[in-house]
């Protein structure tokens, strides 16, 4: 690895020996040079862990995605007629005021359905 390209702590001058420090400096400069590395070691492991890069990304895209479609709703409702709402609101009351119509008419299509369903089978034999 090229020594130039690090990034380096603070200059140890050649001058300053371990005689010269008191062993409170010298226990302050290991506990700095662990944290350091510590560090380093953390950042490292974030950065070759795939598999929690790709969660992050997905989690971000959802994210992004559902945000997304609240706008679009939000700006739907906004656009959306007045009249429209209002008589899908009457609709929606009247079905439930009257349930029995629109399930006999669910029942049929329903019917109509299989019908032609099962006899398209019935031809394939």
């Amino acid at each position: 690895m090229d020594e130039g390209a690090r990034a380096a702590g603070p200059a140890v001058d050649p001058a300053d020996t371990a005689a010269d420090r008191s062993p409170e400096e010298i226990r302050a400069d290991i506990e700095r040079t662990r944290a350091e590395v510590g560090d380093t070691v953390e950042a490292l492991a974030a950065k070759t862990d795939v598999k929690s890069q790709a969660k992050r990304r997905m989690d971000d895209v959802k994210d992004n995605v559902r945000a997304r479609g609240e706008r679009l709703k939000t700006r739907a409702q906004g656009t959306t007629p007045q009249s429209a709402q209002q008589s899908a609101g009457t609709v929606v009351a009247k079905v439930r005021e009257h349930p029995a119509p629109v399930s006999i008419g669910a029942a049929v299509v329903a019917g109509f359905l299989l019908g032609r369903l099962t006899a398209s089978r019935g031809d394939d034999a």
